[in-house]
């Protein structure tokens, strides 16, 4: 248990380190060195309602270079976005496309390369109102390494807008819901480890691949998951996990909150909460 938590130790140190080093920059570019690494363009999309809109991130990146999906895995930077200096807004969910799943140096990382766009479901605080998409983002973005660039949006959405193929592709680029993957049952068990939970869940639902694997959340962002281990017996998937707190306290795991996607062949399940055994 001592290499596990030096990891995370060490890996939030580096990040603190880094993010120190760079600053942010205009123009949906990151400064210094990495400027050429990644490039953010708003596409101002179309009103999908009185008080909604669909916007989206295009984020384009050097060749060779990788961005993280909402749970990046053991190698990688998770997306942090503050949307607080926009006007007319007063709410946004981040729409995720199926990632890829990559190894390097032995560890897991779960994200995007070349280009990803990224849908932004807004809720607007008023109909009649302009609205202005202002955000500093923080990416993480890997080669060889794991660094994090900051970049800088500020786009005037239109009144109305067009549909734009690209957005609509990216909402389509979906992982199935329960239902429409035959998920019937979905289980938990927790067991107690000396520095916090080890977790299975277990999913009855038909292979989607050969060789799935499997990314679990938790509702608490203050506890590490490390990367399951994935077992079938016909329709039962089954995958193994430990739950770690950053600080190391006890805690208890909220089943409801609970989140497992599994992935294969380019597709992928969300299955969300889970019920004891």
């Amino acid at each position: 248990m001592m290499v596990r938590q030096a990891v995370i130790a060490g890996t939030a140190a580096l990040a603190t380190a880094m993010a120190t080093a760079l600053a942010t920059a205009p123009e949906a570019r990151p400064t210094g060195e990495n400027g050429d690494v990644v490039a953010v363009e708003v596409l101002p999309g179309w009103r999908t309602g009185p008080d909604t809109h669909v916007a989206a991130l295009r984020i384009t990146l050097a060749h060779g270079w990788k961005t993280y999906w909402r749970a990046p895995g053991d190698a990688g930077i998770p997306a942090a976005f503050d949307w607080q200096m926009s006007t007319n807004l007063a709410g946004v969910k981040t729409h995720w496309p199926v990632p890829a799943i990559f190894v390097q140096n032995g560890m897991r990382s779960i994200g995007y390369e070349n280009e990803v766009i990224i849908p932004l479901n807004l809720e607007l605080a008023s109909s009649g109102a302009a609205t202005r998409l202002v955000g500093d983002i923080e990416l993480g973005v890997c080669e060889e390494i794991c660094i994090p660039a900051f970049v800088f949006v500020d786009a005037k959405l239109p009144a109305r807008g067009t549909h734009d193929p690209d957005i609509a592709a990216a909402l389509a680029d979906r992982p199935l819901t329960e239902r429409e993957a035959a998920v019937s049952h979905v289980t938990c068990a927790v067991e107690p480890i000396s520095d916090g939970l080890s977790l299975t869940v277990r999913a009855t639902m038909p292979p989607i691949a050969r060789g799935e694997a499997a990314a679990i959340e938790t509702a608490d962002p203050t506890v590490w998951v490390a990367e399951p281990r994935v077992t079938r017996d016909g329709d039962m998937l089954t995958a193994r996990t430990e739950l770690v707190r950053y600080d190391a306290m006890p805690f208890a795991l909220d089943r409801s909150g609970v989140r497992m996607t599994v992935f294969g062949a380019g597709r992928a399940v969300d299955i969300r909460g889970c019920v004891g055994e």
